[in-house]
C-alpha cells in the first residue's frame, strides 16, 4: 500500500459541490476583491477563533509582517528593536521580523514540545526587547499562560504565529486569541487551507485592526487617500468564499487528525523512534505528526521503500540559512539536533484506517 504524505485532491474532493457553488457565486457576483465573501469570512473566522477582529490578507507571511509594520506605524516599535522568537521555526517567522528592520533574538525550544521554552525568556531579555513572536509549531499551542504573564510583567507585545495551529487551544482558548495579535496562513496544505495563497490576522485591538485595514490596501482606508506606504496584501473574494466552505468542516477534520495521532502514539513501538507527547491541558490539532530518530535519513529511506511518503520539517534551521549570515554566531544545540532528527509522518483528515495501520507497521518494521 502507498501512503501519500498529503492528498490535497482527496481533501478538497470531500466538498467539491460546496466549493463549486461558492466559486460560481463569486464569478456571478462580478465583485472579486474585498466584497461580501471577504467580509463574511472575516466575521465567521473571527467568531470561530474567539477574536474581535479578523482581517484577511494575501498570505501568512504578510499577516506577521503587517502586524509588526502596524506597530511601527503606531509608534509601538522602532527600527532595531528586538523581538524574541523560537529558534526552531520555519524561516517565515524570522523574515517577518527582519523585513521590518527589527532584530530577531533566537531562543531554544523545549525539546519535549518543540515550542518556545518560557524558562529561557528572562535570559533573552534586554532593554531593546519590545515583543515576543510565539510560534505554535506543528499544531501544538505554546505555553501561552506563562508567556503572557512574562510579557505583561515586562511590557512586551505578543504576536502569535498560528500558521500550523488552526483550532488548537489551551485552557479552552484558541491560539490566535491569547496574544495582542496573531497571523494565520491558509496555504493549501494547512489544516484550514485555501486553493491558493491566503492569510489572516486576528486581534482584539481596534486601533491595530484599523491600521492594518489601511496597510494591507496600499496604506489606504479611502481610495486615492494614502495614510501609509502600504503594500497590496488582500484576500480575494474567491479564496474567501472557498475558505468559508472549509471552515465549516474544520473542527471535524481536526478531530480526525487527533484520532490518527492517537493511533500512531498507541501503535508505534519502535524504540528508536521518539514520539511527540500528548499536550496536557491543551487541544493539539496535529498539523504535523513529527517523530525523532537519531538516523532520520535512514528511517525516511526505509519508510519510502515501504510505500510511506514522509517530509522533513525542517532540514535547516534559520540561523544556518545562507540568507542570515548575521545569525551564524548563535550556538543552538537543541535546535540543531531537532533539525537533524525530525521526520513528519503522513497525517490528514482523509487518511483511511488501513493507511494509518500501514504507517504504524512500516515504522515498527524500520531499523
Amino acid at each position: 500500500m502507498t501512503v501519500p504524505f498529503l492528498d490535497l485532491r482527496a481533501v478538497n474532493a470531500q466538498y467539491a459541490d460546496e466549493l463549486a457553488a461558492a466559486a460560481r457565486r463569486v464569478i456571478d457576483s462580478g465583485w472579486y476583491i474585498h466584497g461580501e465573501e471577504h467580509a463574511a469570512f472575516e466575521r465567521e473566522f473571527g467568531a470561530w477563533n474567539g477574536s474581535k477582529h479578523a482581517l484577511g490578507v494575501a498570505n501568512g507571511l504578510d499577516a506577521l509582517t503587517l502586524v509588526l509594520r502596524a506597530w511601527k506605524e503606531m509608534g509601538v516599535l522602532r527600527d532595531g528593536d528586538e523581538v524574541i522568537v523560537p529558534a526552531n521555526t520555519y524561516i517565515a517567522s524570522i523574515l517577518a521580523i527582519t523585513e521590518n528592520r527589527l532584530t530577531p533574538v533566537l531562543v531554544e525550544p523545549d525539546p519535549a514540545t518543540f515550542n518556545l521554552d518560557p524558562n529561557l525568556l528572562e535570559a533573552a531579555l534586554s532593554r531593546r526587547t519590545k515583543a515576543i513572536l510565539v510560534v505554535h509549531l506543528y499544531g501544538r499551542v505554546a505555553p501561552m499562560r506563562e508567556i503572557m504573564d512574562f510579557a505583561r510583567r515586562h511590557g512586551l507585545k505578543v504576536l502569535e504565529d498560528c500558521a500550523q495551529s488552526h483550532g488548537a487551544s489551551q485552557d479552552g482558548r484558541k491560539c490566535g486569541a491569547w496574544g495582542d495579535a496573531a497571523g494565520f496562513s491558509f496555504y493549501p496544505g494547512k489544516n484550514l487551507g485555501a486553493l491558493g495563497d491566503a492569510g489572516a490576522v486576528t486581534t482584539d485591538d481596534g486601533a491595530l485592526a484599523d491600521t492594518l485595514k489601511a496597510l494591507r490596501n496600499y496604506g489606504s482606508h479611502k481610495k486615492y487617500n494614502n495614510l501609509y506606504q502600504g503594500p497590496n496584501s488582500r484576500l480575494d473574494e474567491m479564496q474567501a468564499a472557498l475558505l468559508r466552505v472549509k471552515l465549516r468542516h474544520l473542527d471535524r477534520e481536526n478531530e480526525r487528525r487527533r484520532d490518527i495521532a492517537a493511533a500512531y502514539r498507541a501503535g508505534i513501538k519502535n524504540p528508536a523512534v521518539r514520539l511527540p507527547g500528548a499536550p496536557a491541558g491543551a487541544e493539539h490539532v496535529w498539523h504535523l505528526f513529527v517523530v525523532r530518530h537519531a538516523h532520520r535519513d535512514a528511517l525516511q529511506k526505509r519508510l519510502g521503500e515501504a510505500g510511506v511518503q514522509t517530509v522533513i520539517h525542517y532540514p535547516i534551521p534559520p540561523h544556518r540559512q545562507e540568507a542570515y549570515p548575521e545569525l551564524r554566531h548563535y550556538h543552538l544545540p537543541v535546535t540543531e539536533a531537532i533539525h537533524r532528527e525530525v521526520l513528519s509522518l503522513p497525517i490528514s483528515p482523509v487518511m483511511t484506517d488501513a493507511q494509518v495501520d500501514a504507517v504504524v507497521a512500516a515504522v515498527n518494521g524500520a531499523v
